[in-house]
C-alpha cells in the first residue's frame, strides 16, 4: 500500500493516518532529504526579452522545424526524469559519509554506532559509513587517533599508508605525511604496509618512516602520551617533533642552521609553549625566539 505514499505525500494529500504510517517506514528519512534539497534549488535568471532578439537574429528568415510530440511520449519522459532523479539523489543522500574533525590545537572525541570510542588528536579527520556500519566496521583516517573498539565483526582503519584491522582492541594509529605508527595497546592488531602484514600484539609497535620501517621499542602505558597532553618521541627526526609542536599549539615554525634530521628523544608539554620549546631546544642544544605566533629555531652559532 505504502508504494502510493509517495505521490500522495509530495502532493499533500495523504491522511494523518497514513503520514504516521508513511514516517516509519525506512524510505521516509531519504525522501525528506531529497525534499529539503529541492526547496533549496534556485532557477538561474532568466531575461525574457534578451533571448527574443537573440533568437530573431539567428532564426529570422530560415524556416522553423515543427515536430508534434505525442503528449503521452512527453510525459513518459518527464516521468523518467523525475524517477532518475529520485534514485540517484536516494543514493547519493544515503551514501554519504559521517565525519568527525580537529583543527591544530584542538582534540575530539566521537563514538562510532556501535559504541566503539574514537580519540583524535590536532588536525585529524576521520570518515566513515554510518548507513552500512553493520556490514562493514570500516574508518578512513588522516591525521591521528586512540580506537577502543568495541568487539564484534573486523573493524579497518584506512589511511595512505596502510590498513590496520582488529576485532576489539585499543591502538593508536598516527598517519601524517611521510609518517605512519601504530601502537597497541590491548589485543591484537594486524597492519598491512605495502601488502606486506605484521601483526602486534599488545605493547607492541609499528612505524614507517619516509617509506622506511623503523625499529621501536615497547609503548609505556595504556595509551599514548598526548591523550594525557604530552608529546612523546624516541629517535625521531627533529622535523616531525616541530611538526607536532606546531598542529599542538597552532603555530608556525622556522628553523635556521638546524639539522631537522637529528633524532630527538624525548617529550613536550601540549598546554605550555615555554615548557615545551625548552623541552625541545634543551636537548638538541639549539635555540629560539617567539615573535607572536611564530618561533624560530636556530643553532648556538647564528647570529640573530
Amino acid at each position: 500500500m505504502q508504494e502510493n505514499y509517495l505521490a500522495k505525500w509530495l502532493s499533500g494529500e495523504l491522511s494523518e493516518e497514513e503520514l504516521a504510517e508513511f514516517k516509519k517506514s525506512e524510505e521516509y528519512a531519504s525522501y525528506e532529504k531529497l525534499k529539503k534539497v529541492s526547496n533549496t534549488l534556485e532557477a538561474p535568471e532568466f531575461n525574457v526579452d534578451q533571448s527574443l532578439e537573440r533568437f530573431k537574429e539567428i532564426h529570422m528568415g530560415q524556416s522553423p522545424k515543427v515536430i508534434t510530440l505525442n503528449p503521452f511520449k512527453k510525459f513518459l519522459r518527464v516521468a523518467a526524469a523525475i524517477a532518475v532523479l529520485i534514485v540517484g539523489s536516494y543514493f547519493y543522500l544515503n551514501t554519504l559519509n559521517e565525519n568527525i574533525t580537529t583543527q591544530f590545537a584542538e582534540r575530539s572525541e566521537g563514538t562510532l554506532p556501535d559504541d566503539s570510542e574514537i580519540f583524535l588528536n590536532a588536525d585529524s579527520e576521520v570518515t566513515f559509513s554510518k548507513k552500512n556500519w553493520d556490514k562493514k566496521r570500516n574508518v578512513s583516517l588522516k591525521g591521528e587517533a586512540f580506537f577502543k573498539v568495541a568487539k564484534g565483526k573486523k573493524f579497518t582503519v584506512e589511511t595512505e599508508h596502510g590498513t590496520v584491522a582488529v576485532l576489539g582492541t585499543q591502538f593508536n594509529v598516527e598517519n601524517r605525511k611521510n609518517f605512519f605508527e601504530v601502537t597497541c595497546y590491548e589485543g591484537l592488531v594486524s597492519v598491512t604496509h605495502n601488502n606486506t602484514e605484521t601483526k602486534l600484539p599488545a605493547g607492541t609497535s609499528f612505524m614507517v618512516i619516509n617509506g622506511k620501517v623503523i625499529d621501536t621499542s615497547k609503548p609505556n602505558g595504556s595509551q599514548p602520551t598526548w591523550m594525557n597532553n604530552e608529546s612523546n618521541f624516541e629517535r625521531i627526526p627533529l622535523q616531525y617533533v616541530f611538526n607536532e609542536l606546531e598542529r599542538q599549539y597552532n603555530i608556525k615554525v622556522k628553523t635556521e642552521n638546524v639539522d631537522t634530521n637529528l633524532l630527538f628523544t624525548g617529550t613536550f608539554s601540549n598546554t605550555d609553549l615555554d615548557m615545551a620549546l625548552k623541552s625541545i631546544s634543551a636537548p638538541s642544544h639549539i635555540n629560539y625566539t617567539v615573535e607572536g605566533d611564530n618561533v624560530l629555531f636556530y643553532a648556538g652559532n647564528t647570529s640573530q
